[in-house]
């Protein structure tokens, strides 16, 4: 796969009729001197023009990760992703290392992780509008993150090799969880390591639950294993370690409605009546937390 062909195709997704105004806007967004605070909310001050900041913010949702503050204005996203990170905070130290978040959105974790210095910090999202959310903040952070337009499918042929992949909410939305899995492997450097989260429902035995259509109103929601068979699923991948770090339920504290996004949130894909189960009477969502090794030797 020629790669940097691809990146070259893909730039042109940046011309789509519905993102060039939104890069014409950011485009015209004055270059100013910024103090960054890196804490659960990703904090930006300075000389700023509140109203521009805030109408151009509006322009992009809607805002699913966050929160950020820019000046007076508080990007309250749909997902509080600071309690996902701060969970995840104590299993991982990135100083010195290639770093690479797949599914990134529009950055947030990656702005987070800035605190800990890695030498090289890539995210891999093909969505040109979470690409120009990222593009907006950063104008104000002027990091040296990369964002690349490309998918986990297209780690093994990257320029790069990275000592830790993050992969946040991504393994569920794939038809085929052991090729997502191995193409994780194959973008390691050797004794690289994975953080990977994904749904997962109760039980003992090895086996997963396989929506009719939809799961939590998901339509591309293909498979929740028990943590045993996600364990299958890794070893059988190539990795040579599995170690669950955390299991937390996803609530409505974490993922809710606000007036950053459009449309429904946790509170609509849960059964009014019974809240562990999804509206369709599925299980509600859990999550798992691992550690994958590629090799330990």
């Amino acid at each position: 796969m020629d790669i940097k062909r691809l990146k070259e195709e893909r730039k042109k997704w940046m011309t789509w009729k519905n993102i060039a105004p939104l890069r014409e806007v950011l485009e015209q967004l004055e270059d100013v001197a910024c103090k960054v605070t890196y804490g659960d909310v990703v904090t930006i001050s300075g000389d700023l023009d509140d109203k521009k900041i805030y109408d151009t913010a509006k322009m992009f949702m809607p805002w699913r990760k966050g929160p950020f503050q820019i000046g007076k204005t508080f990007i309250d996203s749909e997902w509080k992703s600071n309690i996902k990170y701060n969970l995840l905070r104590p299993h991982f130290d990135l100083k010195n290392k290639r770093v690479a978040d797949i599914g990134c959105n529009n950055g947030y974790y990656m702005f987070r992780m800035l605190e800990d210095e890695p030498t090289l910090l890539v995210g891999f999202d093909p969505s040109p509008l979470y690409k120009t959310q990222f593009d907006f903040i950063n104008h104000f952070v002027k990091s040296d993150i990369v964002y690349e337009l490309l998918g986990v499918e297209h780690l093994e042929f990257y320029d790069e090799k990275f000592d830790t992949i993050f992969c946040l909410g991504v393994l569920y939305h794939r038809s085929d969880p052991v090729a997502m899995l191995k193409s994780l492997y194959k973008g390691l450097d050797k004794k690289g390591e994975v953080i990977l989260d994904t749904f997962y429902i109760d039980g003992e035995e090895e086996m997963a639950l396989c929506p009719k259509s939809s799961y939590s109103k998901i339509p591309n929601i293909y498979f929740v294993p028990t943590i045993k068979a996600l364990k299958n699923w890794c070893l059988r991948a190539g990795f040579n370690d599995f170690e669950v770090l955390e299991t937390s339920v996803t609530d409505a504290d974490e993922q809710r409605k606000t007036e950053w996004i459009e449309g429904q949130s946790l509170e609509d894909f849960l059964d009014s009546k019974d809240s562990s189960r999804t509206v369709e009477g599925y299980p509600a969502p859990q999550r798992v937390y691992v550690r994958l090794i590629k090799d330990k030797k």
